[in-house]
Order: C-alpha cells, then sequence, then structure tokens
C-alpha cells in the first residue's frame, strides 16, 4: 500500500509527526519496532522544565498534543523561576510513566489515516535524490511521497555499562542496525553522540526520614491552555532531595578506570548539561556536593528514578555510591544506569524546514537531528510533519523565527550552528526571552495552528474568548480611575505604597514595582480569571522592556527580510575569510540574518557579503 507520509519511530518526535500530518490531510504510516514503546519516556518521566516548558506550550498553541496529555497523566506539577523575570519562567511536570504513553497511544489510534505497524526499517527507497519510501527488515518495501526519520536513540545504538557493550536501544531492545549504512550511502553524514540515564530505585528502601520533600504548586496548573484540568493539588505526589558527599566522590575518583566513560570504551559525544555524576566529579572537584532527585516514575509510587546520577559505573560501585547518601542506606536497585551511543545526522545538511538537503522530501526530527529532550523532540516533529505536509501540498514552507518562538530559536540554532554534543534548549540561547514567555505562547503561535488546519474550530474558539478577555482587562485597567481618600491612602500605606493626591488609573498602580494586579482588585467592578490577570500585569509592569525588544526585533528583521538569490556563487564574493566561504556553501542561508548566525562567520564576512550583493544583483 502506498501512503503521502511514513513516519518512522514512535517517540514524541514521532507521534507529533504523525498526528500533524493527519490533521493536515495526509494518509500517513507511522513505524515503530515496539508499539508498546510508543512515546516511551526512557530516561527521566517528567515533561517541562526550564525553556522546555515554554516549548511545550508552543507545541499546544500550534496544535500538537504534547501538553496536553501531561496534563492528563502528570504526577505532580511546578511553575519553575517564579521569584525571576517572567522571560524565565515556565513549567516543568512529572510525568506516570505508563499513562503518558497510554494517553498518546489512545490519541494515535483515533486519529483517521493513521497506520501503525510494528516493524525495522533498513533501508531507503531513493531514485534521482528523491525519496520513494522505506524497506523493512522482513524484505517488504512500502512507497510515499515523504519520508520523516525520527529514530531518536536507536539508530545503530550500543549500551555500555562498566566494560560490557552490546548492540541494543533503551530497555535492552532491538534497534536499527542497517540504516546508518542507507543514509551514508545516500549522502547523509552521520555523528556519534551519547546519552545515559540513571538507577531506579524502590520507594520501600528511601528513609524519608533523611531527605527534604519537594511538593508541587498548590494551584491548578497546565501546560494547555486548551484543556480543563481537575485534579487535587494536595494528592500531588512530592519528589526528593538529598546530595552526594565526599565519600561518595572518594569511591567515584577510584573507580574511574571501571566505568565506560573513562575507560575509553565511549567515543560518542554527551551532553553538556546533564553530564554523568562521574563527569561532575571530574570536572567539578571544587564541589562538596551535587543535588539528586529522587523522582517518582509511575502513579502506583513504588519505583523512584534517581535524578542528576547518570552513570556507566559497574552495578556494584553504582550500590556502593547511592548507599553513601542519605536516605539511601538501604537502598534497593530495580533497573541500572548505563549509557547508550547512537547515530546522529549532521544538522547543517537540513534546512530550516527539516527537509533534508541532501534528499527531496526526506524529513528529520528529534534526537536524529543532534537534540536531546522529549520537548525538543516533539517540537521538531511536529515543524517536520507540518513542513512535509506543504511540501506536498506545493506550498511555502512554515518557518518560526527566532523572535516567534523557542522551536524557531532550536531549529535555526541546529541548521546554521550545527552541533558537538547533544543540544539542549536554554532560556539564555533566546536573545528575545521576553518575547517567548509562557503566558504568551499561545497569543504567538494559535492564529498559525489554525491557518495550518491543526487547531480545531473548538479550540480557536477558546483562543478567540481569552483573547478578548485580555484586551477588554487591558483596557478596563487604562481607563479605570482611582481618587484619592483616606482610606485609599491608607490601604496604599499598609502595602508601603506611597500616596495618591489626584486621580490615578488602575495600570498606573499595577506598574508601580510594590504592587500587583492582586493588590488592587478591590478597586475593580468584578472578579477576572487569574491567568488572564497575570498576562495583563506583565504586559503592564514590562511594557518598556517589551518595546525595547520589539526595537531589536525590528532591526534583526531587516537582515532577515534581506535575501541572498539561491544562485549565488560564494568563490567570487571577494575578501571574506575561508572559513565563512565554506559554511557559507555548506548552509546555504536563505537570508543575510541566517548567514549573520552561522557559528565561524564573523561581520566582516557579512559587510563584505553585502557589498556583493548591492554590486552584482543591486540588493
Amino acid at each position: 500500500m502506498n501512503y503521502d507520509v511514513i513516519v518512522v519511530g514512535g517517540g514524541h518526535a514521532g507521534c507529533e509527526a504523525a498526528l500533524a500530518c493527519c490533521k493536515m490531510g495526509n494518509k500517513v504510516l507511522l513505524i515503530t519496532i515496539n508499539i508498546n514503546n510508543i512515546a516511551d519516556m526512557p530516561c527521566n518521566p517528567s515533561i517541562g522544565g526550564s525553556a522546555k516548558g515554554i516549548v511545550v506550550r508552543e507545541i499546544d498553541a500550534l496544535g500538537g498534543m504534547m501538553g496536553e496529555i501531561a496534563d492528563k497523566s502528570h504526577l505532580q506539577i511546578k511553575m519553575l523561576n517564579v521569584k525571576k523575570g517572567p522571560g524565565v519562567r515556565s513549567l516543568r511536570s512529572q510525568a506516570c510513566k505508563d499513562n503518558y504513553p497510554k494517553e498518546m497511544l489512545k490519541v494515535l489510534n483515533n486519529t483517521k489515516n493513521l497506520d501503525i505497524k510494528e516493524e525495522i526499517v533498513s533501508d531507503l527507497i531513493v531514485q534521482n535524490n528523491v525519496i520513494k519510501g522505506v524497506k523493512l527488515e522482513n524484505g517488504e518495501s512500502i512507497y510515499s511521497k515523504a519520508v520523516i526519520l525520527t529514530t531518536g536513540t536507536y539508530l545503530n545504538s550500543d549500551i555500555l555499562c562498566a566494560h560490557d557493550k552490546y548492540k541494543g536501544g533503551p530497555h535492552g531492545e532491538k534497534c536499527s542496525l542497517k540504516l546508518s549504512e542507507s543514509l551514508i550511502k545516500n549522502g547523509i553524514k552521520l555523528i556519534r553522540l551519547k546519552t545515559g540515564t540513571p538507577p531506579r530505585i524502590l520507594k520501600s528502601s528511601i528513609n524519608f526520614d533523611e531527605v527534604k520533600e519537594e511538593k508541587g504548586d498548590d494551584e491548578v496548573l497546565t501546560f494547555s491552555n486548551f484543556y480543563e484540568a481537575s485534579y487535587d493539588v494536595s494528592s500531588q505526589v512530592p519528589c526528593y532531595l538529598t546530595y552526594t558527599n565526599s565519600e561518595t566522590h572518594k569511591i567515584i575518583l577510584d573507580n574511574l578506570d571501571k566505568c565506560a566513560l573513562y575507560s575509553g570504551m565511549i567515543k560518542g559525544v554527551g551532553p553538556r548539561y546533564c553530564p554523568s555524576i562521574e563527569d561532575k566529579i571530574v570536572k567539578f572537584r571544587d564541589k562538596e556536593r551535587h543535588q539528586i532527585f529522587l523522582e517518582p516514575e509511575r502513579s502506583d509510587d513504588i519505583e523512584y528514578y534517581v535524578g542528576g546520577f547518570s552513570t556507566t559505573m559497574p552495578h556494584d560501585i553504582q550500590e556502593k555510591l547511592l548507599k553513601t547518601m542519605d536516605g539511601l542506606k538501604d537502598v534497593v536497585i530495580t533497573k541500572y544506569g548505563y549509557a547508550i551511543e547512537y547515530d546522529a545526522i549532521d544538522p547543517l545538511q537540513l534546512k530550516l524546514s527539516l527537509e533534508n538537503k541532501v534528499i527531496e522530501n526526506l524529513f528529520t526530527a528529534g534526537q536524529i537531528n543532534g537534540t536531546s529532550g522529549y520537548e525538543e523532540a516533539a517540537a521538531q516533529g511536529l515543524l517536520a510533519g507540518i513542513n512535509a505536509s506543504l511540501k506536498l501540498k506545493g506550498e511555502d514552507a512554515f518557518i518560526l523565527k527566532r523572535n516567534e518562538a523557542y522551536i524557531g530559536v532550536l531549529i535555526d540554532d541546529l541548521i546554521n550552528k550545527g552541533i558537538t554534543e547533544p543540544y539542549r534548549l536554554l532560556t539564555s540561547r533566546a536573545e528575545f526571552r521576553l518575547l517567548l514567555r509562557h503566558d504568551n505562547a499561545s497569543l504567538r503561535l494559535t492564529d498559525y495552528g489554525y491557518k495550518l488546519g491543526l487547531i480545531s474550530e473548538e479550540k480557536y474558539s477558546i483562543y478567540k474568548n481569552m483573547v478578548s478577555k485580555i484586551e477588554y482587562l487591558k483596557e478596563y485597567v487604562e481607563n479605570t480611575y482611582i481618587n484619592p481618600s483616606k482610606e485609599v491612602n491608607e490601604f496604599l500605606n499598609k502595602l508601603d505604597s506611597s500616596s495618591i493626591y489626584s486621580g490615578v488609573s488602575l495600570k498606573s498602580l499595577i506598574k508601580r514595582p510594590e504592587l500587583g494586579i492582586k493588590d488592587v482588585l478591590g478597586f475593580m467592578d468584578k472578579e477576572y480569571d487569574s491567568k488572564i490577570c497575570s498576562i495583563v500585569e506583565i504586559l503592564i509592569k514590562y511594557e518598556g522592556y517589551i518595546e525595547k525588544t520589539i526595537n531589536e526585533v525590528n532591526k534583526m528583521l531587516k537582515l532577515e527580510n534581506k535575501e541572498i538569490p539561491e544562485d549565488i556563487d560564494y568563490e567570487k564574493v571577494p575578501n571574506i575569510a575561508t572559513e565563512a566561504k565554506q559554511k557559507f556553501m555548506s548552509v546555504k542561508p536563505l537570508t543575510i540574518g541566517q548567514a549573520s548566525r552561522i557559528s565561524g562567520v564573523n561581520p566582516s564576512d557579512i559587510n563584505m557579503l553585502l557589498v556583493y550583493l548591492k554590486k552584482e544583483y543591486n540588493k
């Protein structure tokens, strides 16, 4: 049977890609090694976190499913960085490792025009550098107009622990052994990356009197703007915090030769921002201790994930290490930590649409593109699904700019800078993060999702209603004035705010650093939704900073709108550095803005390029 799109891989990227393609009118086949591992969480069963939580909100706003599934399956949820500015606040939830995949599989099974097949892809069918389908290990060929590869860490992967090494994917299952050969044969450059996972332990073996409890927030929170949560905040499952100590560190340093990482067995590069415990102790020897999080994996609350303790130490050493820490003296390990090495493609071979530059109509998303994290994977899967669908319709690609979404930052970084290690999104990577907030993700992206056909009329109605409420409240606080009186000034003084001597607007009061919108509720005509109040307060308090950032964006967009002709010969551009010339020919930037962000390109190279474009193309 022929399909419009074949999605290879059933992880977070594959799920979002398949769903997006189906919603946009395509007949889709999702091929996965194991149906039971669809939307699996082989490492930490959490969704969100710093920057990542905003990505989940963006996925939701565009019509993806990760946020809603996370809301339906979380054990605990909290807002991070609440004491910091709104540009770095984001949600993080502890998900149930069983319920999240079940909920996602339920959605997939109820999606029209989607078939799911349990098999391993061994080869790509390519004719004249155009993808035509895939070949399976069982010898079957399946044809399609486009293919999206979302192979995660299953591509020619090795499991490593101590001095042991064997082929396999997460959980020790089968991996894809032949697909890498097919990619190389078709001119695609591969790189070797590494990630790892910590041990899991029995809850009954933890002494909770010796560890610090970390509770969820005491208000109802959701990733999705379209899902009405109704959970009991007091019933959230707590996480716990303990620490390594000098004894832990000594055991690690005395046994480095026994772990896979420092014995020379691992060749792939690991994630800088999620290092193993061995790496932490070696690289940060001045630190007396490191945080270790004990987090529930399932709703049965039996097994806990040891966050911050990724390791490739032998099993007996892993036990010794854990037993040095408070609360874990009698710990029982149910699953030992290990590392996994896998193949990924060089993202410099991708277009901003996530289509491969070498093979037409071949798209890739997730860890195969060199990223880490479920959230980054889901975001890429969604965009790959959208752009594969648009390509088949003969329409222009959907490209998010850096000022529009963290998803735009993620893809722009991959395509222009490449990677030397698994890429992780951080708030510091977004130069316009004040515009890319948790609270305004739907305002930024829902219109896009609706126009693409990913947001239903019902959901769009919910969104438009929210926009109307925001606009009404903004106008209300701007035009509602409070006159001075003894009672008003006494109220303000109690809040350490100065008295007023003439009529002032509610907006002026809210702008005061010591006051918030909740402090002036008594002056308002009725109660307003807390989410709407929060959005309006941020818009008021940060009005000047937001305007300044928008001015910076407008300067950037001038360069972004200055196109580079596709037929340009960079060999003819005088006075640019050799490295810049090579990078330009490799990346093939579409605009001056994109060219300026390529790693290794200097401002002088951009100036020379601008001079050449003006002279030769009158641009």
